[in-house]
């Protein structure tokens, strides 16, 4: 007799999700001729994430699925913070510091709102997920809207503190190392105080300055 509650291993499922998600992101960096070994330690660590979020957010997924008689709505908590433990809450905003500090290292261009709109679409993600998981596969997870709120201010509270500890030098001088994006450099020509000086000769010749012209003099 088989064992109504025999689960989907995890480690087969996670190990290969994370692997697949870093060689992605590594595959990105040499694309882009950004790659060393602190920028591949941040997909290493972005890879390791998603497959730890996975096995505790997805799983256990139960292999003999028995249809419920509840509507779909009993796997969907749309009112936030009704019997909400204190302790899931901190749970939530601590899980996702990590990511928030990741999509700082991650971005062309670090803002709070694209932390915001990342953090979002990745816990929203989770949420869909789980309710798909649950429906389809017999999960034993809810989506929660409470979960969504936490880990949005978990992600911006991670995006917070490294811009917060890049304003002292010596951190952000390290933290530059591990940076996907290149440091923004000012060109000379598009400063203001530089002024431009024109060129008689544009193949690369010596700089020759005009003649001054001759003036008459003026008859008192």
């Amino acid at each position: 007799m088989s064992d109504p509650f025999e689960q989907v291993p995890v480690l087969p499922v996670v190990i290969p999700l994370g692997a697949v998600i870093f060689a992605l992101l590594v595959r990105r960096l040499v694309a882009k001729r950004r790659f060393t070994v602190p920028r591949a330690a941040v997909a290493a660590a972005l890879g390791v994430y998603a497959a730890g979020i996975a096995a505790n957010t997805v799983f256990p997924i139960y292999v003999h699925v028995t249809p419920g008689a509840q509507p779909w709505t009993a796997g969907v908590v749309f009112v936030p913070f009704v019997n909400y433990e204190l302790e899931d809450a901190v749970t939530n905003v601590l899980v996702f510091v990590p990511l928030g500090i990741l999509f700082a290292l991650m971005f062309a261009k670090p803002s709070w709102w694209r932390a915001l709109i990342a953090v979002t679409a990745t816990s929203l993600g989770i949420e869909v997920t789980q309710f798909a998981v649950q429906e389809l596969f017999g999960g034993g997870h809810i989506a929660d809207t409470s979960d969504l709120l936490s880990n949005v201010v978990g992600g911006l509270l991670g995006y917070l503190l490294f811009a917060t500890l890049t304003r002292m030098p010596g951190f952000a001088r390290f933290a530059e190392r591990f940076r996907w994006a290149a440091a923004e450099t000012t060109d000379a020509r598009a400063r203001p105080d530089v002024a431009s000086e024109p060129c008689a000769l544009d193949a690369g010749g010596p700089r020759v300055s005009a003649p001054a012209r001759y003036r008459a003099p003026r008859e008192e």
